[in-house]
């Protein structure tokens, strides 16, 4: 029983440790080959987006704004596999957790 339990509070300390790691590292996602490029964090929250000046059409905001949402999906897309990375195999070591979407 006692060995359970130290099991159980080492994986809980892994998963503490995996999520502070993963708010730590930071993904990129980019569209427009590159013109808009996003930035978050392995846990999601946006950091970063820089546009380059090419992609700028006062005339035309609704491409740069698309251009922006992609960038942003694939940064988050990229969080998402670093998350299954980092996550996945803990969460499979309890016996699956519920919520993590693994």
């Amino acid at each position: 029983m006692q060995q359970l339990l130290q099991q159980a509070q080492k994986m809980q300390q892994d998963l503490a440790r995996a999520q502070q790691e993963l708010a730590a590292t930071e993904v990129d996602g980019q569209a427009g080959g590159g013109l808009v490029r996003a930035t978050v964090t392995g846990s999601g929250e946006l950091r970063g987006l820089v546009i380059d000046p090419k992609a700028v059409d006062p005339e035309d905001t609704e491409t740069l704004a698309d251009l922006i949402v992609a960038a942003v999906q694939a940064a988050n897309d990229n969080a998402q596999q670093l998350q299954q990375a980092k996550l996945g195999p803990l969460a499979q070591g309890m016996g699956g957790m519920p919520g993590l979407g693994f």
